[in-house]
């Protein structure tokens, strides 16, 4: 069923807002521009009406913070399965682009401005060029989307192509435009299916069954708790935190702590939790856990809150004795299920250095 935003305002007499129109989707692309938390908090914008080098225009280009890009097609004039076609089309050029070609993007759009220094700036960590452009996702921007289309886009996101839609509508209020959105799809299934299908540069093999995580050590986090605790966690925004999900139960889990190595290897005993709802020895979990912060402040918001996944441990270590040889495995995503050679050796040398592994 096609997706229709109302708004009414607040009051003993509501009232329906007008649905009002644009003056064209450029402006929408520039208020994209100017603004890129319209589409998502998550992503930084690195190009802008670029050629695919197969005589089409790609609009606008993100990278996130795993170095994963995001095609994002406006409708346009476009009918909407049309542009899907195209968004698609456009994505199969995407795929092959290498880092320096990325960067280079990232120049045209922005002058003088170097796509390295930028993203440290804007995520806060160092963009690492081997894993840029190793997995992307499609967004497509419409008003509106026919049954058809939307059929297809559900039909490719249910078998792990990372599309998506994202509609806009504007409204008018005291002679004003407002402009509402909604997804299609929750867009942390998307990111799902970005992370498991994505390609890695040179050989790809089938996924070994051991799940990758990345422990956010630091002032919204404690390893040392974690490992008490039992527990891995992410959030501050629902990039880190939409991964969790692929954990379940029976899963056997390797973490590395950013910055400093793997620290351990365990086993998920459940699904994700928000912080609300995580208990630690019967208290809630933002009483008991005192190192860190665990983004407290914003527990109610379901889009930041720290989210957990509690974890049987089956060997640890402290920071200082983390394993962070030269050629192992690393990623930005909270949980992934690499797909690379390059993970199977990590496990590999990984089952060496924690010979408890499989004591369960």
């Amino acid at each position: 069923m096609p997706v229709r935003n109302a708004i009414w305002t607040v009051g003993v007499s509501p009232a329906a807002l007008r649905p009002a129109k644009l003056p064209s989707e450029r402006v929408l692309e520039d208020m994209i521009v100017a603004s890129p938390a319209i589409l998502s908090d998550e992503w930084m914008l690195i190009g802008r009406q670029e050629s695919t080098g197969t005589g089409g225009i790609m609009d606008l280009l993100a990278i996130a913070p795993d170095g994963a890009l995001v095609l994002i097609e406006l409708k346009r004039d476009r009918t909407p399965r049309e542009v899907v076609a195209q968004a698609l089309d456009y994505a199969s050029t995407l795929e092959n682009l290498t880092s320096d070609e990325v960067a280079a993007i990232y120049s045209r759009f922005k002058p003088g401005r170097e796509l390295g220094r930028d993203f440290r700036e804007y995520f806060g960590q160092p963009l690492d060029e081997d894993e840029i452009n190793n997995s992307h996702q499609i967004v497509v921007v419409a008003a509106s989307l026919d049954d058809s289309t939307e059929r297809i886009v559900n039909y490719l996101n249910a078998r792990d192509i990372a599309i998506n839609v994202l509609f806009f509508q504007v409204f008018e209020l005291n002679g004003e435009q407002l402009l509402s959105r909604a997804w299609l799809i929750d867009p942390g299934e998307t990111q799902v299916n970005a992370v498991t299908s994505g390609r890695s540069r040179g050989e790809r093999e089938p996924w070994n069954g051991e799940f990758y995580a990345s422990f956010g050590q630091g002032d919204s986090r404690d390893w040392e708790e974690a490992r008490q605790h039992g527990f891995i966690s992410g959030g501050g925004g629902s990039w880190y935190s939409n991964t969790l999900s692929l954990l379940e139960k029976g899963d056997r889990v390797w973490v590395k702590a950013s910055g400093y190595g793997f620290v351990g290897v365990g086993i998920a005993e459940g699904p994700r939790q928000p912080a609300s709802e995580f208990e630690i020895d019967g208290k809630p979990a933002l009483e008991a856990l005192t190192a860190a912060g665990y983004h407290g402040e914003q527990a109610d918001d379901p889009e930041h809150s720290e989210y957990f996944v509690p974890i049987q441990w089956l060997q640890t270590v402290s920071l200082n004795e983390a394993i962070n040889d030269i050629g192992l495995f690393g990623n930005q995503n909270t949980v992934c299920k690499p797909k690379t050679p390059k993970w199977r050796s990590t496990v590999e040398r990984l089952k060496a250095a924690f010979p408890a592994f499989d004591q369960s």
